[in-house]
């Protein structure tokens, strides 16, 4: 599983995920950097075989209407201190893992992980 980090997220996210043994990249590696647009970040994430892993709720919209990107993982904690945001991927990482291997919605909010069926 690999995870690609869209632009409202932190890059740091990347190196967070990386000690936590998830491949991830970040928006800012596309050509295109943080102006990339949502659908081709989604095409991008579909080709690659990656999960969009975002706070963006157009991102949401896409998936439950289009199936794009395929697979999602959604932020939906409000506005966090990246201190804070990465505590709650610490605090619920075997769950996360778990999650993205069986689902192809996830939601982390305040409290942990939703798979979504």
């Amino acid at each position: 599983m690999k995870l690609i980090i869209d632009a409202q997220l932190p890059t740091k996210l990347c190196e967070i995920l990386e000690e936590l043994e998830i491949e991830s990249i970040h928006v800012e590696e596309l050509i295109k950097g943080d102006e990339t647009p949502d659908p081709e970040i989604a095409n991008y994430a579909d080709q690659n075989n990656l999960i969009v892993t975002t706070k963006d709720t157009d991102f949401y919209h896409s998936h439950m209407a289009l199936n794009k990107p395929k697979k999602l993982f959604i932020i939906t904690t409000g506005n966090l201190k990246n201190r804070q945001l990465f505590d709650l991927f610490r605090s619920n990482i075997l769950v996360i893992k778990k999650a993205l291997a069986n689902s192809n919605f996830i939601e982390l909010n305040n409290e942990g992980i939703i798979e979504h069926k």
